[in-house]
């Protein structure tokens, strides 16, 4: 059993308030064309919905080497969230990297590429080691955070 979590939302309000995102950079407007992975409610974005495109890094431990910074898609205003628990059905038959991490947010070994076929069955083999604390899903090609499971 996993839970599966989004871009936090007071993470989203800070980007949305502030105009900043990690990095200080100004989010980019963006008028979805349909098929972008929007962060904020884990599915695709329909044509003429209005996003930010800007810079987020998932939280880790402090001190590890392992931090990341990555392009991600999110509306431009609050939305409703995820539409219900378990892995995104929009993204089930997307290839995506299932990084894993420990305790520490040092990358564990069980990391793998999951081809679309069984995200699910994937994501609790990379979870039945006892060290992995928690799975970061990443595009393939870009390498951008998609979302973050936990037990």
């Amino acid at each position: 059993m996993f839970t599966v979590h989004a871009i936090d939302a007071e993470a989203l309000d800070s980007v949305r308030r502030s105009r900043k995102d990690v990095s200080g950079n100004a989010p980019e407007p963006w008028v979805a064309e349909g098929g972008e992975p929007l962060r904020c409610c884990l599915r695709d974005a329909r044509p003429g919905e209005h996003m930010l495109l800007f810079g987020y890094e998932p939280a880790l431990p402090a001190g590890t080497p392992y931090r990341e910074i990555g392009a991600v898609f999110a509306h431009t205003e609050p939305c409703a969230g995820p539409a219900g628990p378990g892995y995104p059905a929009d993204w089930r038959t997307r290839p995506q990297v299932l990084r894993a991490y420990d305790a520490r947010g040092w990358i564990h070994p069980s990391t793998r590429v999951h081809d679309g076929t069984d995200p699910v069955g994937a994501l609790e083999a990379v979870l039945a080691h006892p060290e992995v604390v928690r799975v970061d899903s990443r595009n393939v090609a870009y390498g951008c955070y998609m979302f973050t499971v936990t037990r």
